[in-house]
C-alpha cells in the first residue's frame, strides 16, 4: 500500500512539469502502463489529475482548490491567533475561530476562558450549523440562491427551545446577520451558554472566517455578552486588515 502512495505521490511532481502521457508517467515511475493507468484513473476520480482531449494528463482543479483552502485557513488561524488572545485577555471568556469548509462550519482555533465553568468545543470539531452564531455569519456570506440550497438540505435539532426550528426561520436569520454584520447564539444550542460573533473578511470583502466570544450565563447574562459586540466586531476588523493586506486596525487592548 505504501509503495502504491508513494507512486501515486509521484506522478504529482511529474504533472507539475507540464502535461504528460500515459507512457511518460510509466516511464517516469518505473512501472507498466497498465500500473500507471490505474494510478491516473485513482487520482482522476478524485479530482487530482484531469485526462485532456489529447490524453495527456495534467494536474486537477481540485488539486489547486485544495493547496488554496489550506493556504487559507493556515494563514487566517495564524495571523487571527494573537489577536484573539489578547480579546480573551481582555474579557475572560472563550474566543473561537472558524472556517466553512465542506459543507460544514469548523472550529480551527480556540482560546479559553479563564473562568472554572469552560466550553468543551474543540477544535476540527464541526458546530451545530442551524445555531452557532460563526455559521450563521459564514453561510449569510453565500449567495442568495447557495444559501437556500444550503438551508433546504439541512435538519433543524430542537436542541433548546431557542434553536432554529426550520429552513424558513434560519433563511430569515441568515437575511438578519447578513444585514447587520454580526450573530448571535443566545441558548440556541445550550441554554446556559452565549455566544456572540463578528465575520473576518478577505480583500475582496466576502466572509473567509467568523471569530466569536462565548460565555455561561452563571458567568454573564446575555446582555452583558452583547455589551462586548464592538470590542469583537473591532478584533475582527483587525484580523481582515491584516489578513487583506490592508493597513490593520489597531487591535484593542
Amino acid at each position: 500500500m505504501s509503495q502504491t502512495v508513494d507512486r501515486a505521490l509521484s506522478i504529482l511532481p511529474l504533472l507539475a512539469e507540464g502535461p504528460a502521457d500515459l507512457g511518460q508517467v510509466a516511464d517516469r515511475l518505473g512501472v507498466h502502463k497498465s500500473t500507471a493507468l490505474r494510478l491516473l484513473r485513482t487520482l482522476h476520480e478524485h479530482g487530482f489529475v484531469y485526462r485532456q482531449s489529447d490524453q495527456r494528463y495534467r494536474l486537477g482543479a481540485r488539486l489547486f482548490a485544495l493547496a488554496q483552502e489550506a493556504m487559507e485557513n493556515l494563514d487566517i488561524r495564524e495571523i487571527a491567533h494573537p489577536h484573539l488572545v489578547r480579546l480573551n485577555e481582555t474579557c475572560g471568556h472563550t474566543v473561537h475561530l472558524a472556517v466553512h469548509e465542506e459543507g460544514e462550519v469548523l472550529y480551527i482555533d480556540k482560546v479559553d476562558s479563564r473562568y472554572p465553568v469552560r466550553m468543551y468545543s474543540r477544535i476540527g470539531k464541526p458546530v451545530a450549523i442551524t445555531v452557532a452564531a460563526v455559521a450563521k455569519l459564514l453561510l449569510a456570506d453565500l449567495p442568495e440562491p447557495e444559501r437556500r440550497a444550503v438551508a433546504e438540505k439541512l435538519d433543524y435539532p430542537l436542541y433548546t427551545a431557542r434553536s432554529t426550528p426550520n429552513a424558513d426561520a434560519f433563511l430569515r436569520e441568515l437575511a438578519k446577520v447578513r444585514e447587520q454584520g454580526w450573530a448571535t447564539d443566545l441558548g440556541g444550542h445550550e441554554e446556559s451558554i452565549n455566544c456572540v460573533a463578528a465575520p473576518v473578511r478577505g480583500a475582496d470583502g466576502r466572509v473567509v472566517a467568523a471569530m466569536s466570544v462565548s460565555a455561561p450565563n452563571v458567568v454573564v447574562t446575555s446582555d452583558e455578552l452583547l455589551a462586548l459586540l464592538p470590542l469583537v466586531r473591532r478584533t475582527a476588523d483587525a484580523i481582515s486588515g491584516e489578513y487583506s493586506g490592508r493597513t490593520p486596525v489597531k487591535d484593542p487592548a
